[in-house]
């Protein structure tokens, strides 16, 4: 059976991403804070509640998640945040750090711990964004923390040389987090985000299933780069 560990599947991406899988008879092993009710019971799914904000729960909750499992097919690492769209100069730094420990450090404490429990990993993908390299108006703290993380899985690649590793791009998805800044933030002042209102959004379903495409095809591509799936 096929075992595939995704983070936060509470909501989203992530939770449309653990669906298909579970509806396939895959076997998903789960990170993040809230576990969909339709989720509860289900004997493919192993799922450990965590706060990725607390890195230091992080690493025991990992070996304890993959301690039966002596292989892992795909490893997703979907949780992340987005906070407040504004000026950088307005941004205080305790804000882009709270951002960062969720979209890349606590990455890193999951990937060492993976490394740590000796388990066997097929393929990485890290769920980025175009953020990342656009780094329009108001998206301060997600830009930096995209493209961090695709510099932190990058330096992965070269380290784990039996793993293929990638930063992939998912397009524009509607999900709260995406509805909340559509609601709140003046698009005059940051026109990015009144094109994305305009722009076709995916619904989660639909781009986990793009997703779930793409994914074998990342592999024919150099291990560490950054992609986007509007292009592939």
């Amino acid at each position: 059976m096929e075992n595939i560990l995704i983070t936060g599947i509470g909501s989203g991406l992530g939770k449309a991403l653990a669906n298909l899988y579970l509806e396939r008879g895959t076997r998903v092993l789960a990170l993040g804070r809230h576990l969909p009710t339709e989720f509860a019971n289900h004997d493919n799914l192993h799922f450990l509640s965590c706060d990725l904000r607390q890195l230091e729960h992080i690493e025991g909750k990992v070996k304890d998640l993959v301690s039966a499992t002596g292989q892992i097919d795909l490893v997703i690492l979907n949780a992340g945040i987005l906070g407040k769209i504004k000026d950088m100069s307005d941004t205080p730094l305790f804000e882009i750090e709270s951002v960062m420990t969720v979209n890349v450090w606590a990455n890193k404490i999951l990937l060492d711990a993976l490394i740590e429990s000796g388990t066997a990993i097929g393929q990485i993908v890290g769920i980025s964004s175009g953020a990342a390299v656009n780094c329009n108006r108001g998206w301060n703290a997600y830009s930096l923390s995209k493209s961090a993380l695709n510099a932190l899985l990058k330096l992965y690649a070269r380290e784990m040389e039996g793993t293929h590793i990638t930063s992939l791009a998912p397009g524009i998805i509607w999900t709260p987090m995406l509805q909340k800044v559509l609601d709140e933030t003046d698009k005059i002042k940051y026109p990015s985000v009144q094109r994305i209102e305009e722009a076709r959004k995916l619904s989660p379903e639909e781009a986990a299933r793009l997703l779930d495409a793409t994914f074998a095809k990342l592999k024919q591509y150099e291990s560490g780069s950054f992609l986007d799936v509007r292009s592939l």
